[in-house]
């Protein structure tokens, strides 16, 4: 009678644990695909915005090109060409630095 207890809750446990088991497939699937690359893009683009400095040649997010002149906490200037006018961009509106020209 004892044995039998046994197998009948081996039996529920073992049904149960298969039919969580797709879930947490899927689960695993998304974090490694999804989740995972978009925390390492997002900890790229903060440490690019926490590295501008004076002289960094830039490229908006609405394609603007251009020369950083001075740098505030959350807001910079930057002097596009070619009248040498400056504008003031939230940090934000970077998109990525320039790299190799000078």
């Amino acid at each position: 009678m004892f044995t039998f207890g046994v197998f009948i809750f081996w039996q529920f446990d073992t049904g149960t644990l298969f039919s969580i088991l797709p879930f947490a497939l899927v689960f695993a699937i998304f974090y490694f695909l999804l989740i995972l690359p978009t925390q390492k893009r997002e900890k790229k683009r903060k440490e690019m915005l926490d590295n501008l400095k004076s002289g960094d040649r830039i490229i908006t997010k609405g394609g603007l090109r251009g020369t950083i002149v001075g740098l505030k906490e959350d807001t910079l200037h930057l002097r596009v060409p070619p009248a040498d006018t400056r504008l003031e961009l939230m940090r934000y509106a970077v998109d990525s630095v320039e790299e190799g020209k000078e």
